[in-house]
């Protein structure tokens, strides 16, 4: 709402959305109080984002990094605003690949990813657990922990207390609002019932609000949600930001566009082949990269028929 014009007018005070309640946000300004300000239900605000407000109007500050998901349906929606780390949350029942999108969309937002496998109190889930450490251990922190029993919480704690404001993202029945209880206990989020059955649970959270930790750190609580859409992604991008492909910053194709296929001098495949990336990090790089192709060739026609 309003204009870049009204920023500079007198009166004007500096915050930070903390809340986002569809069509009013809460800006915590910078003198300590808290206030909540209308705005459109599409205004484009999130939380994290820095505003100005004058009187009833209220206008965004340019943001340093945005946090976006696309959904089933193809719709982009913008989760959170100016966050440097994203946690991703996994427990038994996160749909294959969710993790994987979820890291290069962190890495493409300009955040740094860490993974959070939840409710390894569980029998079912320890060798998930240990399985998952041993593909991303070495590429991205890596946290098992229970949200329930308070087990493996304190190096979480560590390391959001080193200035980090972050978020968790993770399908719903992940434990995302158990997550979150643990970490900062007086937020007392509404925590959905889980189905034994299919690991699901309900959607619990459906504001957006941004929480202080005790001992350092800010996290942004976002409604849980069953996929994790890449969003303005290209082929060289993914190749760039893939979980496993990190050894690529020194040895590059022979060809700028590889698509990492049956291209000649392609150093991806040089590496599956030396066994320095896994077969199986080669062929969840092919799926992803189906999917890119997919949203680059919509985008096309689109253009075509505008």
């Amino acid at each position: 709402m309003g204009n870049k014009n009204q920023q500079g007018k007198s009166g004007a005070e500096q915050g930070l959305i903390v809340s986002h309640f569809g069509v009013a946000v809460e800006v915590l300004f910078e003198t300590g109080e808290r206030r909540m300000v209308k705005v459109k239900r599409n205004s484009g605000h999130v939380v994290g984002d820095q505003v100005t407000v004058a009187g009833e109007v209220l206008n965004r500050l340019p943001r340093r990094t945005e946090l976006s998901r696309r959904d089933a349906r193809g719709g982009v929606h913008l989760l959170a605003a100016n966050l440097d780390v994203l946690g991703v949350v996994l427990a038994p029942g996160t749909p294959s690949g969710f993790l994987d999108r979820a890291i290069v969309a962190a890495r493409a937002a300009g955040l740094s990813p860490f993974v959070v496998f939840n409710k390894c109190d569980l029998p079912e889930s320890a060798e998930l657990s240990d399985a998952t450490a041993g593909v991303y251990g070495g590429i991205v922190p890596f946290f098992p922990l229970s949200a329930v029993t308070g087990t493996g919480l304190d190096p979480l704690r560590e390391f959001l207390r080193q200035g980090h404001r972050g978020a968790f993202v993770g399908t719903t029945g992940a434990g995302k609002s158990s997550l979150m209880n643990a970490l900062c206990p007086e937020l007392n989020l509404k925590v959905g019932e889980l189905s034994d059955y299919n690991w699901t649970g309900r959607h619990t959270t459906t504001v957006s609000s941004l929480h202080a930790l005790p001992g350092g750190g800010e996290l942004v609580d976002t409604p849980g949600f069953r996929d994790f859409g890449l969003v303005d992604i290209t082929v060289p991008e993914l190749a760039a930001w893939f979980p496993g492909f990190e050894a690529l910053q020194e040895h590059r194709c022979r060809f700028n566009d590889c698509r990492h296929r049956q291209e000649p001098g392609c150093a991806v495949r040089d590496e599956v082949a030396s066994g320095g990336i896994t077969e199986e990090r080669y062929q969840t790089y092919l799926v992803l990269l189906g999917e890119v192709e997919a949203l680059e060739e919509a985008a096309q026609r689109r253009n075509w028929k505008k």
